[in-house]
């Protein structure tokens, strides 16, 4: 089973859609958070230990997580996605740019 954390900026859109979308597919189990103060859901250290691979929407999303939780970041593998925001909720253009860019990352899908 491997541990998929998405995290965005307010954990409204981005986030939320790959955590739904992912969570559909066996042997995956998934999270979202986010990494502003306001979040709807922040991320916790919790979820970042629970993790094996976090993915990170923009550069800028990785480097508030390196300053913020470097700790807590040994030995992840943490990816950043490119997927500007720029979508709403399940929209279908973002669940494809979802899929293609996280699903060749994990191998056997």
């Amino acid at each position: 089973m491997k541990k998929l954390l998405f995290l965005c900026s307010q954990n409204r859109l981005r986030s939320p859609t790959a955590e739904a979308v992912f969570s559909e597919y066996e042997g995956l189990e998934t999270d979202s958070a986010g990494l502003d103060h306001y979040a709807e859901v922040p991320v916790s250290t919790e979820a970042l230990l629970w993790a094996d691979i976090i993915f990170v929407m923009e550069k800028s999303h990785k480097q508030k997580l390196s300053q913020n939780f470097q700790p807590f970041l040994k030995n992840k593998r943490v990816i950043c996605l490119d997927i500007p925001d720029e979508f709403e909720y399940m929209e279908p253009s973002l669940i494809e740019l979802l899929k293609n860019k996280v699903l060749p990352l994990l191998g056997s899908y």
